[in-house]
Parts: structure tokens; C-alpha cells; sequence
């Protein structure tokens, strides 16, 4: 009698709650079971029951563990793409408690098994490392991070009603004991419509990526060496530009008072020619010191910024190099709310950028001296390219296709060197690092890669996001890159230990941009949504955001002193920022629309000017 109380209240909520498949689900068992008269009865209403599923489940039979999870697996793959991203969410939980069990039922030589035929489904979790320790239930009861997890829930948010009813449908109709125990005993399931809210301590929005608060908490405590790299080239280019501007200026003070000393036995007549040449001398001297005053405060808000010593063994800088440097920052605008960038924005026409075998092939604008040719092709990948970027000083070219690789080209003699293998999947994004000669890719994998020049295997794999990593930044000291994913977080890694020491949540949608600020401490990251949010490194917290564009925000630059952000979106605007005045008065200055094109991509030069690019939409 109790038993049918019960079922009536819960089939009741299920009504209320709108779950109409589980209901149904829930009366056709209930009418199958009160017809059934054999003795297994009461086996088969186990399964409709939290105590009595985990009876069903702990049955000796470890082949039950592989066929439920299996099954599972392979329908949640087969469903429709609208659903099997939260559908696969369930898979991590259910992988980790069914090599659990197994072991601590003595079935070791089960559990390996299972283990290492279903571990490529989570490289991206750290804890698999710790479980592929575990060989016996004695391990089991040893290690605490391992006991502690077993002995808590999951916990997994569905922003789709349908995603959780189609889950329960799937699990009565197959009658899969073992997940169905496991899932009514260790995962709790958090149902809420539609997109998390925008708030950066919000609990859901820490559950929709499958991470407990706490253990966000515990990342973002870590330490993190936010500044700028010390010793850098950029900093002596431009502390040699001061010392030179600061013996110009001595050395014409001196000049101005000899001058004077000699002006003193000149004849009154004469001295009224002198004091006029002497008059522009002044002006000029002024306008000198004005100009040193310039660089000083340009630069003063990277100064400010604490020096941090290299983690990568950084490439040595040609004098060539070092001259042109040192030309870029003598010509350089500063930049700020009342004075802003020049803008130069380019149009791609779609059926050039194609070339006549596809999209597999990257293209370079012609300069001057190459009249004949209206662009030279790179040919080499088998798929569409995602991504393009030149070195710092452009001698070199890196891309990223839907072939998995990574290829770099020769620019000046407009060759392949090299084809890099890793990714199992499309590469999305690949950035240099400010210093050159190392770079980081993004793929639908799941992961990013750090990788140098004179090696073919990556030298690290950053692993932790749940959806695909779209895009990927250095930070400025080039100890730590960013890593924007699907599921809608940005993080932190630490480039020698590869380990995350950082979580962004805030975002709505998934995070196509990221830019870091010149002086290391904060970080700009654009979603699909249109919304923009500065990040402080050294806490974690989100400073502001910022909110204008109405389509995905494709690029983020920071000016090269760090007052202006500029953005690039789909919206087909150019939206300049001001992010220096106060962080907790953002505000956009400019607003700077195309006629029909989409900006995919943003860069200030070194000396402050801003470039832009774009493809026309369709039917422009």
C-alpha cells in the first residue's frame, strides 16, 4: 500500500514538473509489473527504487558494467547534436563509478580492462592518472581523494527537459540495471531551461561544467605571476629610447646656455636676431621634452608591472630586429579615451580567399614590389583552414586546418617547412607566443597543445575542458596561455607544469576571443552572444562587462600601452573601449561600422595603429 502511495505522489510530480515521458514511463512499468506473477516481481520493481537498484546492480557480474556502459555510450553518440552534448555529460560520472565498483568487487582484471578501453572518452579528466593507480580494493580504501568521490554525488545540469526525459526513456526501455542504480545512487541531476544566469558566483553556473564550486575555488587560489617578462627587448628598446631622449635634451640645454654666454657680447641689434633664432630653439626644446614625457607616461602603466623570469628558454633577437623594434617605438602613438587609434580595416573578396582547389589554402596580401601577383598562395592542407598567424617579426606563418594539423611556412621563400601531428581533430586556433619560436593550438579534441619549432610533438597537452578549446592566447610573460572552450569557461594554464590554475565562469555562450592586456594582470574574452568580460588574473573574478555588440565577438586587441580594447565582431562593427580610466567604468568611446563586413580579425601594431580584416556576407 505504501509502495503504490508513493508511486501515485511521484508520477504526480513528475506531472507537475512537465516530465510527460517519465510519467508514462513510470505508469507502463507500474501496469507491467502488477501483471506479472512470477516470482521475479519483485526483482524487476527493484529497478524503480533508489535501495533496491543498488541491489540489482551488485550482482557478480562484471560484464554487466561493460554492456550498460557501452550501450549508453553508443546511443548517446548516435542522438542528434541539439542533445548529445549534454547527453555525454552523463558518461564521465558513469565511466568513473563502474571502474569503482568493479574493483571494489575484486573484478581487477574487469576493471583494467574497462578502464583502458573506454579511457580516450575522458582525457580530459586529471583524475584518470589517479584511477589508473588503483588495483585493488585495498587502493581503493587508501586513497582518500578516491573514497571521497565515491562517496559524493555528481552533479550534472540539464538545460534541456527533453535531454533528461529522453535519458530516462533510453534507461526503462533497455532495462539497464546498472546504469540505473548508479545514476539514482551517485548522480544528482539539476533540470533548469534554458542558459545559466550572468552571475560569476552562481552555483549552476559552476554545475553546468560539471566542476563542484569548491573545487573552482581551490583552482583560482593558486599562485600566479601575472607581470611582465623581465629584461624583455620591448622594455630596453624603450628604456634606451628614454636615456637617448634624455642626453638630447641635456645636451640642447647645454647648447641653449652657451648661447647665451655668447649672446651677452653681441651689440643690442644683434641681439635681437639672436633672441629670435634662440626663441625657436626653445620652442623646439620644448617640444622635445614634451615627447619624452610622452613615452614616459605611455609606458608608465606597464612599468608599474612586476617582473617575472621566463619558464621557456626564449630565442635570441637578431640586431636587425632589434633596430626595427626600436623604430616602431620611437614612432609610436599614445593612445587613450580622448586620443584614439587610426584604423585600417580590409575586405577579403570570399572567391579569392578560396583559390580555385577550395578553401584548403592560405593566402598573403602582395606588397608593392609584387605587382604581378594580387596575392601568393600557400598549398598543403587536405581541409578548410581555420586559423592564419604571423611571427612577431613576420618571417614565418603558422595554420591550422580541419586536417588535424598544424603547418608552418617560410614567407620568404613561400614554403612548407613543416607539418605538425597531434590533434585528433580539427585545430580551430593557433597563436605564437610574443617571443616567437613557440606556439599553442586549439582543437575540437577537447585540448590544447604547446609545441616549439625545431620539434614535431607538442611539448605540453593542456586538457580539462568538456566541449571543444575555440580559441587560445598567450599571456605576455609567456609562462601562461588561456584557453577559451564550448563550455562557455575560459582557463589558465601553467606552460611548464601544463596544469590549470585558473577558471573563468561567467559566460552565456561559448568563448570565441581572448586578449591579454599588456601589463599581464587582466584578460579580455568575447563569447557568441556578443558580450565581453574583463577578467582579473590574479584573482579570478570578473572586473566588468562589457556589453554593445549584438552577434559573436570573432577578435579582441589591446593597444600596445593597454588604455584602449578594441573588438571585432559578426555584428559587422569595430567597437573601441576604454579600459584604463576606471575598472569599474568601462565604457565603449567609438563604435566603428563596416558596410556589410564581418571583422574576424583585430591587431594593433607596434606602433598603435589598428588593423582590421573581414570576409563580405553573403548577398553583400
Amino acid at each position: 500500500m505504501e509502495d503504490e502511495e508513493m508511486e501515485k505522489k511521484v508520477h504526480q510530480y513528475l506531472q507537475r514538473k512537465g516530465f510527460r515521458v517519465a510519467g508514462l514511463a513510470l505508469l507502463e512499468d507500474r501496469t507491467r509489473l502488477s501483471a506479472a506473477t512470477t516470482t521475479t516481481t519483485t526483482a524487476s520493481s527493484s529497478s524503480h527504487s533508489l535501495s533496491d537498484a543498488a541491489l540489482s546492480r551488485s550482482e557478480n557480474d562484471p560484464a554487466r558494467y561493460y554492456d550498460g556502459y557501452s550501450k549508453l555510450r553508443t546511443w548517446a553518440y548516435s542522438y542528434l547534436d541539439h542533445y548529445k552534448h549534454e547527453l555525454l555529460r552523463i558518461l564521465y560520472p558513469l565511466f568513473f563509478h563502474c571502474f569503482m565498483d568493479l574493483v571494489a568487487e575484486g573484478h581487477t582484471q574487469e576493471a583494467c580492462s574497462f578502464f583502458h578501453t573506454f579511457r580516450e572518452d575522458h582525457e580530459h579528466s586529471r583524475d584518470l592518472k589517479k584511477l589508473e593507480s588503483i588495483l585493488s580494493p585495498l587502493h581503493l580504501e587508501q586513497m582518500e581523494v578516491a573514497r571521497s568521490l565515491r562517496q559524493n554525488k555528481f552533479r550534472i545540469k540539464l538545460c534541456e527537459v527533453y535531454s533528461y526525459e529522453l535519458l530516462l526513456q533510453y534507461l526503462h526501455k533497455t532495462q539497464a540495471l546498472v546504469v540505473l542504480g548508479i545514476i539514482n545512487e551517485r548522480i544528482d541531476f539539476q533540470v533548469s531551461p534554458g542558459q545559466s544566469p550572468l552571475i560569476i558566483d552562481d552555483s549552476d553556473a559552476v554545475v553546468l561544467i560539471g566542476t563542484s564550486k569548491d573545487l573552482t575555488k581551490q583552482i583560482n587560489q593558486k599562485e600566479v605571476h601575472w607581470g611582465i617578462l623581465e629584461d624583455s627587448l620591448e622594455e630596453r628598446m624603450e628604456k634606451a629610447i628614454s636615456d637617448s631622449d634624455k642626453t638630447e635634451i641635456e645636451s640642447k640645454d647645454a647648447d641653449t646656455e652657451d648661447n647665451k654666454a655668447r649672446n651677452c657680447f653681441v651689440q643690442r641689434s644683434s641681439e635681437g636676431g639672436k633672441q629670435g633664432g634662440s626663441h625657436k630653439k626653445i620652442k623646439k626644446d620644448k617640444f622635445v621634452g614634451t615627447t619624452g614625457k610622452n613615452m614616459k607616461s605611455e609606458t608608465s602603466m606597464v612599468s608599474i608591472a612586476p617582473r617575472v623570469k621566463p619558464e621557456l628558454t626564449l630565442p635570441m633577437t637578431s640586431v636587425e630586429v632589434e633596430q626595427s623594434i626600436l623604430e616602431d617605438l620611437r614612432n609610436r602613438a599614445q593612445l587613450n579615451s580622448l586620443s584614439l587609434p587610426s584604423f585600417n580595416h580590409y575586405m577579403w573578396n570570399s572567391a579569392c580567399s578560396q583559390g580555385e582547389n577550395g578553401p584548403s589554402q592560405i593566402e598573403r596580401v602582395s606588397t608593392s614590389d609584387e605587382a604581378r601577383k594580387s596575392c601568393t598562395l600557400f598549398q598543403g592542407h587536405s581541409g578548410p583552414v581555420y586559423s592564419a598567424m604571423f611571427s612577431p617579426i613576420g618571417d614565418f606563418l603558422l595554420s591550422s586546418s580541419a586536417d588535424s594539423t598544424i603547418r608552418l611556412w617560410n614567407t620568404k621563400l613561400n614554403a612548407n617547412l613543416v607539418c605538425y601531428k597531434g590533434h585528433n581533430y580539427p585545430v580551430w586556433d593557433v597563436q605564437f607566443s610574443p617571443v616567437g619560436h613557440y606556439f599553442a593550438s586549439a582543437s575540437h579534441d577537447r585540448t590544447a597543445r604547446i609545441w616549439s619549432m625545431d620539434k614535431i610533438q607538442p611539448l605540453r597537452i593542456m586538457a580539462g575542458h568538456l566541449s571543444d578549446v575555440d580559441c587560445v592566447q598567450w599571456h605576455v610573460n609567456c609562462n601562461y596561455i588561456a584557453t577559451g572552450s564550448s563550455d562557455k569557461t575560459v582557463r589558465l594554464w601553467d606552460v611548464q607544469t601544463g596544469e590549470c590554475i585558473r577558471m573563468f565562469i561567467g559566460h552565456r555562450s561559448m568563448v570565441l576571443s581572448l586578449a591579454m592586456s599588456p601589463d599581464g594582470r587582466y584578460m579580455a574574452s568575447g563569447d557568441e552572444d556578443g558580450t565581453i568580460m574583463m577578467w582579473d588574473i590574479s584573482s579570478g573574478r570578473c572586473v566588468s562587462p562589457l556589453v554593445g555588440h549584438n552577434s559573436c565577438v570573432w577578435s579582441l586587441a589591446y593597444s600596445c600601452e593597454g588604455a584602449l580594447l578594441a573588438s571585432g565582431s559578426a555584428d559587422c562593427t569595430v567597437k573601441l573601449w576604454d579600459v584604463a580610466s576606471s575598472t569599474n567604468r568601462l565604457r565603449m568611446l567609438k563604435a566603428l561600422p563596416t558596410k556589410s563586413t564581418p571583422v574576424y580579425t583585430l591587431q594593433f601594431s607596434r606602433r598603435n595603429l589598428l588593423f582590421a580584416a573581414g570576409a563580405p556576407s553573403l548577398g553583400s
